[in-house]
């Protein structure tokens, strides 16, 4: 789809994502706020290419998104991404809903966040998006509610992740994903994972145990002429998880520090992911990473079932 702005396109595609879509191959959306604001160097250049790298093995196309002055790019090169990992984390606007029109109108550089990337994959015609854990409730401030969830009320995206961020309040996430109209689906559990644990003990709408399971729910609310996302919640690999009573009594500590340092706002996810990989001796961000490559492995693997499908019904 071209969009433009003063007579200048304003999103533009790889040739490899361009050929895809063309040839309706499956293709798969990244973030690219981990790579400017998640990670540090080389961590974040390296789980950018090694998701990616996961998504090609599967036999989908990777298409990391971004806004490159002004101009939102479906598809980085590695040497952008290089760019992007390279650049002052302040010179760059992470990219929600609100954020889009002012960095491509004044020309700027963002990373795009989960609410960010779903409206650019929505836009650009990708239909799965595969990131680490959404954002959601604060703990403690029920007033805090991310716009990734607000998003996944009126974007018909398929987000494959590891369930919202566990330094989150969970159930209430769950409840404001239940007002949005969005179906939170197990992959391959009964219980809604944690992020950095395989489990939150909290129920999800439906398990599904397979790629085309996931296609025909996606299938089903298209004909039905939703316009919700899907929310794919995949367990970190057991061999990476952090034991749940270990994540959350860092958790607890991080967040109790944030309160008594009056951190609020957006500043509290940065400070308490920090706190907590501290308190876990590293061990969360191998958890964080682990589940990244994983999602977008099983991202892949359904945006394969979605094209397949789609396919058959143009027979």
């Amino acid at each position: 789809m071209t969009r433009t702005l003063d007579g200048s396109e304003i999103l533009v595609y790889s040739a490899e994502v361009a050929d895809a879509l063309a040839n309706y191959q499956a293709v798969v959306a990244l973030e690219s706020t981990l790579i400017t604001h998640g990670f540090a160097y080389p961590d974040n250049v390296n789980t950018a290419l090694a998701m990616e790298d996961a998504i090609r093995a599967e036999g989908a196309v990777p298409a990391t998104i971004a806004v490159l002055d002004g101009k939102i790019t479906v598809g980085l090169s590695r040497q952008q991404i290089e760019d992007l990992a390279a650049m002052d984390r302040a010179s760059v606007r992470k990219c929600s809903r609100r954020d889009l029109p002012l960095t491509v109108g004044l020309r700027q550089t963002g990373a795009t966040t989960v609410a960010g990337t779903m409206i650019v994959a929505h836009m650009a015609g990708l239909k799965v998006f595969a990131t680490g854990g959404i954002g959601g409730v604060h703990r403690g401030h029920p007033e805090d509610v991310s716009a990734d969830l607000i998003e996944l009320g009126r974007t018909p995206v398929t987000v494959v992740c590891a369930g919202a961020k566990s330094i989150l309040d969970l159930p209430l996430t769950l409840e404001v994903l239940e007002t949005q109209g969005v179906p939170v689906l197990g992959y391959g559990t009964d219980t809604l994972p944690a992020f950095y644990s395989r489990s939150s003990g909290l129920p999800i709408d439906q398990r599904v145990d397979s790629p085309a399971e996931v296609a025909a729910i996606v299938a089903a609310r298209d004909a039905l002429g939703l316009q919700h996302g899907t929310l794919v919640a995949v367990p970190v690999p057991e061999a990476d998880a952090l034991p749940i009573e270990e994540a959350e009594q860092a958790i607890a500590q991080a967040t109790r520090e944030a309160d008594e340092q009056g951190i609020h706002g957006k500043d509290v996810t940065p400070f308490v992911l920090a706190r907590v990989l501290d308190l876990t001796g590293g061990r969360s961000k191998v958890a964080n990473i682990a589940a990244l490559v994983n999602n977008a492995r099983v991202g892949a693997q359904i945006a394969i079932a979605i094209a397949e499908a789609a396919k058959a019904e143009r027979v």
